[in-house]
């Protein structure tokens, strides 16, 4: 597959190269820009199409194509995500991200990874109308979902990859960015696309989770997992979004990608609070990549790791409503 994956970027790049000589300065650099990420992404794309052959065939995910996985939000996935996910764990980090960005007044808002809208909910309510907002996300069945829920004025929806957005340099005073820096495959290429899009003094505000550890519904999934599936536990949580928390990894990644400034931190922590101990189950296990890995244990295999994770959570925080502490780094630098 990887081969096939290979053979056809050679032709694309064979074709790129054909017609550089006739276009413009510009945009013969934004077309370097896309031939770098094809080859960077092909080992990607081909580890996501193995995943899937191997999810179809029941076979286990090896530990490389389970991360080829992780950004992979489809099916039922974004319905699940936006039902149980984003209140129990999204909805406030939001509000908190909508406050700061307002804080600065900007005119102009690029939302990067903006997932089922959460964010661009709160900063429709939170910015003046005056304000333009251009909300962007990878998966566009996660965009469908957001653009379906509506938000309160009009906003410019667009599926766009981090690693090669398609803006122009400094088109943006703010960018912003909730739990999706984890995601990113080259942290310091994503800064960059970042970077460029922002006009001179303009800033990058995001947040990343804690270590898992300091998220307890997370947390229990994990470890319930672990003893479901001991030779090969799901680790989608602990590897992905609660992969990319330390302070100065951060921080340097951000100097790579072209921001001088010193950067500033908030560590907040908050509240997951739901009705039963079945909700974050369901949350996790089903509405997030976590999933992919689950289902490829068998056919039964979703359904036995929710049910096992609903125990796990009830027994640490009681069989009615649970609530579990979550916790964030804020992070903004200037360009």
């Amino acid at each position: 597959m990887q081969g096939f994956a290979l053979s056809g970027l050679a032709s694309i790049l064979s074709h790129i190269g054909a017609v550089l000589s006739r276009k413009p300065r510009s945009t013969r650099r934004q077309m370097c820009r896309n031939a770098d990420y094809l080859v960077a992404a092909a080992p990607y794309h081909a580890g996501e199409a193995r995943a899937r052959s191997d999810r179809l065939a029941g076979r286990r995910l090896s530990p490389k194509d389970a991360r080829g996985t992780d950004k992979v939000f489809a099916g039922s996935i974004p319905e699940l995500y936006d039902t149980y996910l984003v209140p129990l764990i999204f909805a406030s980090y939001a509000a908190d991200l909508a406050a700061r960005a307002a804080s600065r007044q900007p005119e102009k808002v690029l939302e990067i990874a903006a997932g089922t809208g959460v964010v661009t909910r709160a900063l429709a309510s939170a910015l003046p109308d005056s304000a333009v907002i251009v909300a962007t996300d990878l998966n566009q069945p996660m965009l469908d979902r957001a653009q379906a829920i509506g938000t309160s004025r009009p906003v410019a929806w667009h599926q766009a990859d981090a690693m090669q957005l398609p803006f122009e340099d400094g088109e943006f005073d703010l960018v912003v960015c909730q739990f999706g820096a984890m995601f990113f495959p080259d942290k310091p290429g994503a800064f960059a696309e970042a970077r460029r899009v922002l006009a001179p003094g303009g800033a990058f505000l995001f947040n990343v989770w804690d270590r898992i550890e300091d998220n307890a519904f997370a947390h229990v999934v994990t470890n319930a997992l672990a003893t479901l599936f001991p030779a090969a536990p799901p680790a989608f949580l602990a590897r992905t979004p609660h992969g990319y928390h330390e302070r100065q990894a951060i921080a340097q990644h951000l100097r790579l990608g072209g921001f001088h400034s010193e950067p500033g931190f908030e560590t907040v922590t908050s509240r997951s609070r739901a009705a039963s101990a079945r909700i974050p189950a369901i949350a996790y296990c089903q509405g997030t990549p976590l999933r992919n890995e689950i289902e490829a244990a068998g056919a039964n295999a979703l359904a036995r790791a929710t049910d096992i994770c609903a125990v796990a959570i009830a027994e640490k925080f009681g069989a009615g409503p649970v609530d579990g502490k979550i916790q964030a780094h804020v992070v903004w630098v200037t360009a």
